[in-house]
C-alpha cells in the first residue's frame, strides 16, 4: 500500500527548494498532501505543488474540502509521515507550545504519525536561546529534528542555518517510513560523556565532551531495534527514554559497570571521552585558595583504567567492539596503535583540531579503521549521521 507523506512548508526563502523533494518523492510512488502557511505561498505558488504532487493544496483552515468533511482532522488521519520543511522560527515556536492558529499547526496537533522537523533560517535566529529551547522541546516530544546545514545563506552572512540537501532530507524521509530493524535482538551498550575525577569535595578534573555522539548512537541502535545501555559520565543531555541509562562519574566506576554488562552484550562502543589521570589522593576537605597568586599548588596524578583495552581482554567471540580515538595529531598512526591494543573490530578517529569536529560540536568529520586495514574516511556530517553510518558497518561485521 502505498505511503502518504504530508508535506508542511512555512514562509522561510528555502520553500522553493521544496518542489524537489515533493518531485523526488512522487517518482517513488508515495503520495504527497503540501500544505502551505500565508506566508509560504509568497515565496512559491500552490499551483506549483499542485501540479508536482497531482493534489489540492491545502492553505486556508476555512476552505471547504472536497475529500474531508473536517479538513485538518481529514488530512491528519491520512498520514504516514508528517514534513515540516522548511521549519521557521516562528512555526517551530508553534508546534513547541501547542498554538494552532492555521491549517498547518491545527494538522500538526491532529496529527498521530512521526514528525520530522526542518529548520532553515538566519544563523542568529537559529542560535539563539528560545529557539534552541523549543527545538529541545519539540525533540522531548519525541519528534524527529534534522540539524540544518552550514554555509553562505540568503540574508548575505554566513554560518548553520540552511536547509539540508534534499538528498538528505529524503534519506531522513525514507528512514522514518520505512524503520530498519537490524539490530532487532541485539543487545549494545555504549558509553559517552566525560568522566570527571575528584580533586576535593569540590573540584574536580573533566573534558570538554558534552556526550553527544555516544548519546546519537544510542538513539539511533535503539531506533533500528536494539536493547541499548547507555553507560554515561557527565553530561547536559537527556538520555533517550527508550534507552536503559546507567549515569557514573568517575573512569573506575565506568570500567566497572561496563565490565559488569559486558557479558550480556552483542555489541559495545566507547564514544564517552574517559579521564587519562584521576588524583592520586583526593583531599577530604575543600582545598583553600592561595593567599598569593604566586603560591603554586602540585596536584599529583595516576592513570586510570583503559575500559576498552580491559573489555577488550574479555572480548567473547562475536561480540563487536568499536572504539574512538580523539587525535590531535598522526590520526591513522595513533587510531591503529589502539586499534590493536583494545582488540576492536574498528576504529573511529578524528582530528579534534578541525573545525566541525570534536567536542561540543554537532558535526563530525571521521574516518574508519578496520583490522583488515581497510581505511574509510568520511566527510563533514552531523553526528546523527555518524552514528548511522558506524551502525551501517557494525551491522555488516554481525
Amino acid at each position: 500500500m502505498p505511503k502518504t507523506v504530508g508535506i508542511g512548508v512555512t514562509g522561510g526563502i528555502a520553500a522553493y527548494k521544496i518542489a524537489e523533494l515533493v518531485s523526488k518523492l512522487k517518482k517513488e510512488d508515495i503520495d504527497v498532501i503540501v500544505i502551505m502557511t500565508e506566508a509560504a505561498t509568497e515565496f512559491i505558488t500552490p499551483l506549483t505543488f499542485r501540479t508536482l504532487s497531482g493534489r489540492e493544496v491545502l492553505v486556508d483552515l476555512w476552505d471547504d474540502s472536497r475529500e474531508w468533511k473536517v479538513q485538518h482532522i481529514g488530512a491528519a488521519e491520512q498520514l504516514d509521515l508528517l514534513v515540516i520543511a522548511p521549519a521557521t522560527a516562528n512555526f517551530i515556536a508553534k508546534v513547541a507550545h501547542g498554538l494552532a492558529d492555521d491549517l498547518l499547526s491545527t494538522i500538526v496537533l491532529a496529527n498521530t504519525a512521526p514528525l520530522l522537523v526542518v529548520p532553515a533560517m538566519n544563523h542568529n535566529m537559529y542560535k539563539n536561546q528560545a529557539v534552541q529551547d523549543n527545538l529541545k522541546k519539540i525533540k522531548d516530544y519525541g519528534y524527529t529534528v534534522m540539524d540544518p546545514d552550514s554555509g553562505d545563506l540568503a540574508c548575505g552572512v554566513s554560518g548553520q542555518g540552511r536547509l539540508p540537501e534534499i538528498d538528505h532530507i529524503y534519506a531522513e524521509i525514507k528512514k522514518l517510513l520505512c524503520p530498519r530493524q537490524d539490530l532487532s535482538g541485539k543487545r549494545l551498550m555504549v558509553n559517552a560523556g566525560t568522566t570527571c575525577e575528584d580533586i576535593d569535595p569540590v573540584r574536580f578534573i573533566a573534558n570538554r565532551s558534552t556526550g553527544k555522539m555516544g548519546f546519537a548512537i544510542a538513539q539511533d541502535a535503539a531506533a533500528r531495534g536494539a536493547d541499548v545501555i547507555l553507560v554515561c559520565g557527565k553530561s547536559p543531555l537527556e538520555p533517550p527514554p527508550e534507552v536503559k541509562f546507567v549515569p557514573v562519574w568517575g573512569a573506575e566506576e565506568m570500567c566497572e559497570v561496563m565490565q559488569k554488562y559486558q557479558p550480556a552484550c552483542d555489541i559495545i562502543i566507547g564514544a564517552a571521552a574517559v579521564g587519562d589521570f584521576r588524583i592520586k589522593a583526593m583531599a577530604e576537605q575543600k582545598m583553600k585558595k592561595a593567599n598569593d597568586a604566586s603560591e603554586e599548588l602540585v596536584l599529583t596524578l595516576v592513570g586510570t583504567p583503559d575500559i576498552l583495552k580491559t573489555l577488550g581482554k574479555n572480548k567473547k567471540p562475536r561480540q563487536v567492539m568499536v572504539g574512538f580515538a580523539a587525535e590531535t595529531e598522526n590520526i591513522v598512526a595513533n587510531a591503529k596503535k589502539k586499534l590493536e591494543t583494545k582488540n576492536l573490530d574498528f576504529i573511529v578517529a578524528n582530528d579534534v583540531t578541525m573545525e566541525g569536529a570534536g567536542f561540543s560540536s554537532d558535526t563530525n568529520i571521521v574516518t574508519f579503521i578496520s583490522r583488515d586495514g581497510e581505511i574509510q574516511s568520511l566527510p563533514k556530517m552531523s553526528k546523527q549521521d555518524v552514528a548511522t553510518a558506524i551502525l551501517d558497518k557494525v551491522v555488516k561485521l554481525l
